[in-house]
């Protein structure tokens, strides 16, 4: 911003916040960043395993956001454009981090039970969202990124620097941890829960 000059923008209009960010305006940049600050900050605690780490992740997204703006297109929605950017930025953080190997608890060896959508249609998002921070991180983010964000499976492999086989791969495992442990946490959803129940209350 020259010599102090004052840069305007309407809150009602999304453009011009957009203009007066790229302008230099940080009055615009502040008023940017509240808006989007839960949204994008939602996105970086799925795909880090701690809130420090989301926190690094989102700071990092931001500072691109700003630094792109001048590039966004205002007929693509905004959410859409921040949203690729924080999942981008959060991702190479996970491969820059090397998490491959790292186990969040012992889940190597869960059998495959399938995938049963009647009993995952009974828990909210957020339950599945915090069921899934407990397995391994590339299964994690394989899943997070094709049934949450929406990438096919080229694309996670793009992202990931894995081939499309194995991302199929990661997702089947993914699918059958998470399985594993609705089965732990949620047992009175399952079939014969209560006669396994009274049984053993008797």
């Amino acid at each position: 911003m020259l010599f102090g000059k004052k840069i305007s923008y309407t809150e009602d209009d999304f453009q011009t916040v957009v203009d007066a960010c790229v302008a230099g305006s940080d009055q615009a940049q502040r008023y940017l960043y509240r808006q989007f600050f839960g949204y994008a900050k939602s996105i970086c605690l799925r795909y880090t395993s701690t809130r420090e780490e989301a926190e690094e992740v989102l700071n990092e997204g931001f500072l691109k956001v700003f630094k792109n703006l001048g590039g966004y297109d205002p007929s693509y929605p905004f959410k859409v454009w921040l949203r690729t950017i924080m999942v981008n930025t959060a991702i190479s953080n996970y491969r820059k981090q090397k998490k491959h190997s790292e186990d969040r608890i012992a889940l190597e060896d869960a059998p495959y039970l399938g995938f049963e959508e009647d009993i995952v249609s009974h828990i909210t998002a957020e339950e599945i969202l915090s069921l899934i921070q407990h397995i391994k991180p590339v299964y994690k983010n394989v899943f997070l990124l094709y049934v949450v964000d929406g990438y096919n499976h080229r694309e996670v492999g793009d992202l990931l620097g894995i081939n499309e086989a194995t991302v199929r791969s990661h997702y089947v495992r993914a699918r059958a941890l998470l399985q594993h442990l609705i089965r732990q946490n949620y047992p009175h959803l399952y079939p014969g829960y209560r006669v396994e129940k009274r049984l053993i209350e008797h």
